[in-house]
């Protein structure tokens, strides 16, 4: 049974927007059919967490105005701190509410046949590669309302496609600036990687804002084929009131690799889901999750890593931190489908609550269905070690500096695996202001 909901946009508008977008009749009929089907598909169902009275259906606003950013000294202070301005070679996109705001790709990287614009750009230039990946192999449309919903009124996003052999050595950016209190997202990211291509992609979700009363359904898609390595890293830093859904999932092919290094910062209600599905045999998922809640929000995290081929092998590390009267749940599934022998599914989640209405939250979750296998699992739930506490105020330090010593030790692992020096010093930051 589903209840029934009142979109506050209709057929007619989804349609209208399409073809101001210029997008190929494939991608408008996408959107269609998934807003048919909204209401028949019931609400995904995060473990532990009631979302029944979470707004992620009604927005006023789809789309805000905002002008592009005609040279990056244009860029707001907070933007500014996280790319490198003086860079001979800028491989970033950045979007500005809804609009793409700058983009820039190396010549070099052009002659080789790397593709790296915004999700419309690529619709109506690179329409039948966007077609082959989009909402095909990693998520679909008809999985529940919110993916049905993010497929009808997408309203931003990128598309990086590496070709065949292309080893990417420099990192490949994507800001995501949120400057405007009614602006609501619904960000497609897709991120191809051809047989034997290697890159590493960051992206930014950040608020110039401090509050704002709206939603965020983003969906991030990575498919990496025969031996391609991708290197996935994100900070969200999404401001207080915004309720997010966001769901990155990665698919696998054979001897290929997808590590992801997640730092959730979000201010308001989040449910995010990162799953990666090793199809391929030989084929390896690592993901790294670092989490901060503060104040009265309420976050779940779901990690999850299937295993479908032979020989894989799964890690998942989830690392959080909880204040004030925060609620994070973190939800590790490693499953092994039959025929998977030999594959190895590993995880740890460790929460640390700094406060006594603090509420953390860790459940591993192993799902066996082959027997010649590895797995293993670790969680703990406490507060900072008095140990380790006595050990560094001995040697001189005040305890307000020992627990924040200890706090960034706790969650280094995750930290130190951003590839941009810059965006890992963001995360460093933020998470001494939310912690402070």
């Amino acid at each position: 049974m589903t209840t029934e909901i009142t979109l506050p946009f209709d057929k007619g508008f989804v349609s209208s927007f399409s073809k101001e977008k210029s997008e190929p009749a494939w991608f408008e009929e996408l959107r269609l059919k998934a807003l048919e089907h909204f209401h028949e598909l019931p609400m995904p169902r995060p473990d532990k967490t009631k979302i029944d009275k979470w707004n992620f259906t009604q927005f006023e606003q789809h789309t805000v105005k905002s002008a592009p950013y005609t040279s990056l000294a244009e860029l707001p202070e907070e933007v500014k701190a996280l790319v490198d301005l003086d860079a001979a070679k800028q491989n970033l996109y950045i979007q500005r509410n809804q609009t793409p705001a700058f983009i820039s790709l190396s010549e070099d990287l052009k002659a080789k046949g790397v593709v790296f614009t915004d999700i419309f750009t690529a619709a109506r230039e690179h329409g039948d590669l966007l077609k082959k990946y989009y909402m095909t192999q990693a998520i679909n449309a008809d999985e529940h309302r919110l993916t049905a919903l993010h497929a009808a009124f997408v309203n931003g996003g990128a598309f990086l496609y590496v070709p065949k052999n292309i080893e990417i050595a420099e990192p490949i950016q994507a800001v995501f600036v949120h400057d405007n209190a009614e602006a609501n997202l619904f960000n497609h990211v897709l991120v191809v990687a051809e047989d034997n291509s290697s890159l590493t992609y960051v992206e930014n979700y950040i608020s110039t804002v401090e509050e704002s009363n709206t939603l965020a359904n983003i969906l991030t898609e990575v498919i990496a084929n025969t031996n391609a390595k991708v290197q996935y890293g994100a900070v969200d830093t999404l401001a207080k009131g915004i309720t997010t859904y966001v769901n990155r999932r990665g698919v696998t092919g054979r001897d290929s690799r997808i590590e992801w290094s997640l730092g959730m910062m979000n201010e308001g209600n989040t449910i995010s889901e990162n799953t990666t599905n090793l199809l391929g045999d030989g084929s390896n998922g690592d993901t790294k999750t670092v989490v901060v809640g503060r104040g009265a929000q309420t976050q779940n995290f779901t990690t999850k890593v299937v295993h479908f081929g032979r020989h894989t092998i799964g890690n998942i590390l989830n690392h959080g931190v909880v204040k004030d009267s925060a609620t994070s749940i973190f939800n590790g599934i490693g499953k092994i489908e039959h025929g998977a022998s030999k594959s190895d599914a590993e995880q740890t989640s460790r929460v640390l609550m700094l406060s006594e209405k603090a509420r953390g939250d860790a459940n591993p979750i192993l799902l066996i269905d082959e027997d010649d296998v590895m797995a293993g699992h670790a969680a703990s739930v406490g507060r900072v070690d008095p140990v380790q506490l006595y050990y560094l105020m001995s040697r001189g330090i005040p305890k307000k500096e020992a627990e924040r010593l200890v706090i960034h030790g706790f969650l280094a692992p995750v930290v130190n695996q951003l590839p941009i020096e810059k965006v890992k010093q963001q995360l460093v930051e933020v998470i001494e202001r939310k912690v402070r």
